[in-house]
């Protein structure tokens, strides 16, 4: 994980789920332990708005509920909770008025930083593809013009993994106004890192 966990004594999903909700900050929880998540900056929460509201409006017509950043998905029982950035799903008992766990995701998408890149492309990666419902983990990342799209084949354990790294990629795609408005109002250009 990326931080130290906040508690010594490790918790049941119980004990976890109730700490989480009387708690100011949101925790992860893996295997017993509790990792309180970092902040965010307003670059990665404008990307966070406007890729949520451009699934929303492709997926919305076909039933699909988008949440982000506050729901947890179940990714395995009772061992790992985390907080997708974005989370895609399709199942009546996801969509249930009281719940605030995703079980069934269809997408997950991450917006990448520097404190969560590893993380989110190698631990969360891991896990994420052992999950059935899940069809697709898009990776976005914020100090340059790529997205990562990891789609599954058919219903298998294999993934293919499509790279769109520059205008011309995304032109070549067809997702060239989704990729505008994907980055919007973001000044990506500000926050490059320097090589």
């Amino acid at each position: 994980m990326i931080a130290q966990p906040v508690r010594k004594q490790k918790m049941t999903v119980e004990e976890y789920l109730a700490f989480e909700g009387k708690s100011e900050v949101r925790h992860e929880f893996y295997n017993g332990e509790v990792y309180a998540m970092a902040g965010t900056t307003i670059t990665h929460n404008l990307l966070v708005d406007n890729v949520k509201e451009i699934i929303k409006h492709q997926l919305r017509p076909r039933g699909c509920q988008v949440f982000s950043e506050n729901i947890k998905v179940e990714v395995f029982r009772d061992t790992y909770l985390p907080y997708p950035d974005i989370i895609a799903t399709w199942n009546p008992f996801d969509l249930r008025g009281d719940n605030n766990i995703v079980r069934q995701p269809r997408l997950i998408i991450e917006v990448l930083s520097k404190s969560t890149e590893n993380h989110d492309r190698s631990f969360k990666w891991q896990r994420y593809r052992k999950m059935p419902s899940l069809w697709y983990y898009m990776l976005v990342d914020q100090y340059s013009m790529t997205v990562e799209l990891f789609s599954r084949i058919e219903e298998t354990a294999e993934w293919i993994n499509s790279m769109y790294e520059s205008s011309e990629d995304v032109r070549r795609s067809g997702f060239a106004k989704t990729e505008r408005r994907i980055i919007g109002r973001c000044d990506l250009q500000r926050h490059r890192v320097n090589t």
